[in-house]
């Protein structure tokens, strides 16, 4: 799936990042943006090995919920200048387009849903 190849991409991006802080930021920021990364990813995983519906739903949104923490730590990476300002472009259009397509991901299985229960 190409939406979950985009979120181990992004995942790996950050490890890399994650790499090159200083120590003193490595368990803290740098743990809470690894965590919320590879929540992606593992939500959407998990979400697709369901077998119900409602119970796949519920990983696809948390799923988003992580991404939305992600761009959070991403920004305060910026903001506390651990990345610069070119890492944090590609990085937050990557997230964008992620994004994007894990939104029509989740709406793509409510209509297959939908369409198979009228």
């Amino acid at each position: 799936m190409e939406v979950y190849k985009l979120a181990m991409s992004s995942s790996n991006d950050i490890w890399e990042i994650y790499l090159q802080l200083p120590k003193q930021f490595k368990f803290n920021m740098g743990d809470q943006v690894l965590r919320s990364i590879d929540s992606i990813g593992a939500n959407i995983a998990e979400g697709f090995g369901r077998y119900h519906y409602r119970d796949s739903m519920k990983f696809y949104y948390n799923a988003r919920g992580s991404l939305f923490e992600s761009k959070h730590w991403l920004e305060l990476l910026l903001n506390r200048n651990l990345i610069d300002k070119e890492k944090y472009r590609l990085l937050k259009d990557k997230l964008d387009t992620l994004g994007i397509k894990l939104n029509n991901f989740i709406n793509s299985i409510k209509r297959q849903y939908l369409n198979n229960n009228e």
